[in-house]
């Protein structure tokens, strides 16, 4: 059978007077998809911030071994005491500082939640309902302008304004009225955070939604308007269904750093209303394991805390699903 077709190659070529030519079959090798210059120039902004991001809150997190060692600075983590879950079991069962703590951040957590959360949305859904441009720029700066300060500086303004010497105090009494105390009074300390954190970054918050807004069809509202619907029924219809998804993605990743509720702003305020009114998991993860040298202690109770958060997130994500959102990562 091999001799009659390579007989019959033979008369072919011999009959049309051609020669034949060996083929010879190339095998394409893939090669790797290099780099345009653009990818290649973001890849070099975002390389710094990605190593930040492994050096100073990856690795750390191999240090969470302590949670289950009597920790010893001087010894390091090889040599110290292995104490199972007893760290753990201290927490609850015989530190009631810690119980404090903790209530007073799951207050803090709720309140915040509830109140700040909403104030960006309502801010940008009042700036976008501006008609002059130049007015709703200069909103816009002057709203966006506290969160570029500092804690020391919000703190220190709030105190020259509500202290006991202050500016309200000062015009109270110059005009006969009684002082207000409401720096250092432990009973409004919760408000006087929340306050202080719309203050602060109320106004930032509203960029997502400024620009998730001006994403919308205008189409729709022209529609709506022609159709006989008014200013609220446009914002009820058209405007909060298209921010939906943005709402329950921004609603989760705040669950997820809700018991985070401001260090730096509560350790600056703890000394003139007491740790019984200010305590939260921060200042005492700081003030037990920094301050006070109980390290064990301190890394289970931030180790519980960071796991809370966790399944803040995939709960709350889950619930996204289950309302027919996309959430923070798909199922």
């Amino acid at each position: 059978m091999v001799r009659t077709n390579s007989t019959r190659e033979k008369n072919s070529a011999a009959t049309t007077g051609s020669r034949t030519t060996p083929v010879t079959v190339t095998t394409s090798t893939r090669r790797r998809p290099r780099l345009t210059r653009d990818q290649a120039l973001l890849v070099a902004i975002g390389l710094p911030g990605a190593l930040a991001l492994i050096v100073f809150h990856y690795v750390p997190l191999l240090g969470n071994v302590i949670a289950w060692q009597d920790y010893q600075p001087y010894l390091g983590l090889t040599e110290s005491d292995w104490v199972g879950w007893q760290n753990f079991s201290f927490l609850w069962d015989g530190n009631p500082e810690f119980r404090n703590a903790l209530w007073n951040t799951i207050v803090l957590t709720v309140i915040q939640t509830v109140l700040i959360f909403p104030v960006p949305l309502a801010l940008a859904l009042v700036l976008n309902s501006l008609a002059g441009e130049r007015l709703k720029r200069t909103l816009q700066s002057i709203l966006y302008l506290p969160h570029f300060l500092s804690w020391v500086i919000v703190v220190a303004l709030f105190q020259q304004m509500l202290g006991n010497a202050g500016m309200l105090n000062t015009f109270l009494v110059q005009h006969d009225f009684p002082v207000l105390h409401i720096i250092g009074a432990p009973e409004l300390f919760k408000a006087l955070v929340t306050s202080q954190a719309i203050w602060k970054d109320a106004g930032w918050g509203t960029i997502l939604f400024l620009a998730a807004i001006s994403r919308i069809d205008q189409e729709q509202y022209e529609a709506a308007a022609v159709d006989g619907a008014n200013s609220r029924q446009r914002l009820w219809h058209i405007t909060l269904p298209a921010l939906k998804g943005l709402i329950v993605l921004l609603l989760i990743l705040r669950l997820g750093s809700s018991l985070s509720v401001g260090f730096e702003q509560i350790l600056l305020q703890q000394g003139p209303v007491g740790l019984q009114a200010s305590e939260v998991l921060d200042t005492w993860v700081y003030n037990n394991g920094i301050l006070g040298g109980n390290w064990g202690t301190s890394a289970a109770a931030g180790l519980v805390k960071g796991l809370v958060g966790v399944l803040l997130v995939i709960g709350a994500n889950k619930l996204a699903h289950v309302f027919g959102e996309r959430g923070v990562y798909e199922k």
